[in-house]
């Protein structure tokens, strides 16, 4: 073929950018062709109209034009696939689409369709678990976003998911909770009172409990508006009208964490339901009278206003980096108290001593402020204050958890404070001394009021990491008592089932038999014949061993192994060992599922907060409490 007379020299063309496919190596373009609009044949140097990165024309040309070159692209590209038999040809013509398809296409989904139900159903679920405001369906942005994804589905409007998605949303969670707890023959509870951004005041019951497979639950029931007078009384009936909106009887209560509240404290006291008083609340009450002393609170009241300085000051902050960087110290910004929380403090206070270098720097630089650099007495207290508080950090976090067993650890944690944690060593100061001894007295003493020392001595014996390990022998005799009295009680319970329909049906079947029935019986009786393996068959709880030696073997049994590694999750192993320890596997459900704090009530009131903002502040009650339980409860 020849070659056109201006076409260029082979070494003038220019392979494709981004190419992949081995059609290229006999195509190219011209260096002086930038953009790569025109593409070049290297065999014919004619070139080829083709679209975008489209290699449907290249192959036409080679297989028209050039055959060798053709078998040679053919070969390469089996190479570089195998598994393909040939070259792609050009593809063929689609078939038209039909008009019914291009209408269809453009119609919108119908709302009985099973695509619109999942699609609605899906945004609602977004709202509920996400916090965010309904009105979010009828904003532009939102709307493009579904169009974008399904031109054919229509949003629907904000009062079709206030009053329809929504609340249909929460009976079908609702329900699903209520009948999972009716399985639960033991839970245990959290509660506590708030009030929202409007002065509205609410009353959060959050439930606790164990289920078949060992798995600890933890769902929020109800944040309910509550707005009588705050009285030990009105709580009392409102905890029990709660319950019995859920059809739970309060006998199947095991115990009810709380805070120090005196209203909450006398409500359980009326309603004669157990309470073990809140650890980060008691944590907190001992922390703050060990904190009563004019250096503390001197030593503090400068911390604070220092804080205060660099937190509205974008010069001070950025004079801060600078001191760090010279001083090399860790790129830190300061931390703000918050007034209830006392680990924010003690977070505080560990960063200003972290930072105290850089912070006196940047504080003799600029005249306005050096008044406010700490003396060394001012340091020494928080210092005091910081080795003190410093280790309770990590105990407050771990004990406030939801998903792990915590109500076991408390006397065991109690135990460490005495002994390590909180114990006097000879390089404290006064200060360091005073204030362990006043947390430790605190907590001591209120742990041991109320039963609740019994508590914690029977769930530590119940969690195979400790058993006995930290009960002394008083405690071991009568938590051993205990436990074989409460099971022995739980055994009588389960034999004397309450009298229903399938009892009535077979005292009825038994009583219209008559006397052919008791003959029936006598024969059948007469005809039966002892195997020899039945010599030598286990005799039953009853026949020789008392219910209670029963009980009693498997407590020692239990007893008698050997503590499983602190690590590893107690109910794993219950899962486990519920085969040998069956009586005690139950009493274990009953107890550890008791949370060690009241945390989960503060996190549904957290929630509530995020619900009831200032751009939803005109929510009514039942649909805070709605929107709180669907937040906490869909999985």
């Amino acid at each position: 073929m020849d070659t056109p007379a201006d076409a260029p020299a082979s070494d003038d063309f220019v392979q494709r950018r981004g190419s992949t496919s081995v059609v290229w190596k006999y195509f190219g373009f011209e260096k002086t062709d930038v953009t790569q609009k025109v593409v070049l044949c290297k065999v014919c140097r004619k070139p080829v109209a083709t679209k975008s990165s489209s290699t449907t024309n290249l192959f036409h040309h080679l297989r028209t034009n050039h055959t060798k070159e053709y078998e040679e692209c053919q070969k390469l590209a089996a190479k570089e696939k195998p598994n393909s038999a040939k070259i792609p040809l050009p593809a063929a013509q689609h078939s038209q689409q039909t008009l019914a398809d291009s209408f269809n296409r453009k119609l919108p989904y119908e709302k009985k369709s099973s695509r619109w139900r999942d699609v609605t159903n899906a945004i609602t679920n977004y709202i509920a678990k996400e916090m965010v405001p309904i009105q979010v369906v009828e904003r532009e942005g939102f709307k493009q976003l579904v169009n974008t994804l399904d031109p054919r589905y229509t949003v629907p409007g904000r009062k079709y998911f206030s009053e329809t998605a929504l609340p249909n949303l929460y009976d079908s969670c609702r329900q699903t909770l209520m009948s999972e707890l009716q399985k639960v023959p033991h839970f245990a509870t959290t509660t506590d009172l708030w009030s929202s951004r409007t002065s509205e005041p609410y009353l959060s019951l959050t439930v606790h409990f164990i289920d078949e497979s060992w798995q600890l639950k933890s769902n929020c029931l109800q944040t309910s508006y509550f707005p009588d007078d705050h009285t030990g009384h009105t709580i009392a009936q409102g905890l029990k009208d709660a319950l019995a909106s859920w059809s739970l009887s309060e006998q199947r209560v095991v115990c009810m964490t709380t805070d120090s509240g005196a209203n909450v404290v006398s409500a359980l006291r009326i309603n004669n339901w157990m309470r073990l008083p809140c650890f980060g609340h008691r944590l907190h009450i001992a922390i703050e009278r060990s904190m009563r002393d004019p250096r503390v609170d001197r030593a503090i009241g400068v911390c604070k206003k220092v804080v205060g300085a660099f937190s509205y000051s974008w010069k001070m902050k950025r004079a801060l980096c600078e001191a760090q960087d010279q001083f090399k110290l860790p790129q830190h910004k300061l931390i703000t108290e918050s007034a209830t929380r006392w680990g924010s403090r003690q977070r505080m206070i560990e960063r200003f001593v972290e930072q105290e270098k850089a912070i006196r720097h940047v504080l003799g630089e600029d005249k306005k402020r050096r008044h406010l650099i700490p003396t060394w007495q001012d340091v020494d207290v928080l210092e005091s204050v910081s080795k003190a508080l410093g280790p309770l950090l990590e105990f407050t976090d771990a004990l406030s958890g939801e998903q792990l067993v915590t109500v076991s650890y408390l006397k065991p944690v109690l135990a460490l404070f005495n002994s390590e944690v909180l114990a006097v060593k000879p390089n404290d100061t006064d200060l360091t001394k005073k204030i362990k001894e006043t947390i430790l007295q605190y907590l001591n003493t209120k742990y041991k009021e109320d039963n609740v020392g019994d508590l914690l001595s029977l769930t530590s014996t119940l969690d195979p990491r400790f058993k006995n390990r930290y009960n002394d022998e008083n405690e071991t005799t009568a938590i051993t008592s205990k436990i074989t009295t409460e099971l022995m009680t739980m055994a009588t319970e389960e034999d004397s089932p309450t009298p229903g329909p399938s009892t009535a049906a077979a005292q009825g079947t038994a009583s219209a038999g008559g006397a052919s029935g008791d003959d029936d019986t006598r024969e059948a009786a007469t005809k039966a014949k002892k195997s020899f393996g039945s010599y030598f068959k286990k005799q039953e709880v009853g026949e020789g061993d008392s219910l209670a030696t029963a009980i009693e073997k498997e407590l020692k049994s239990y007893l008698m192994i050997p503590e499983v590694d602190s690590d590893i999750n107690p109910l794993e192993w219950w899962k486990s060992q519920e085969v040998n320890f069956p009586r005690l596997g139950k009493l274990a459900k009953k107890y550890l599922c008791i949370p060690a704090s009241s945390s989960p009530s503060e996190r549904a009131f957290s929630t509530g907060g995020n619900v009831v903002t200032c751009h939803r502040a005109a929510l009514k009650p039942d649909a805070v409490d709605r929107l709180v339980f669907l937040a906490h409860n869909l999985k």
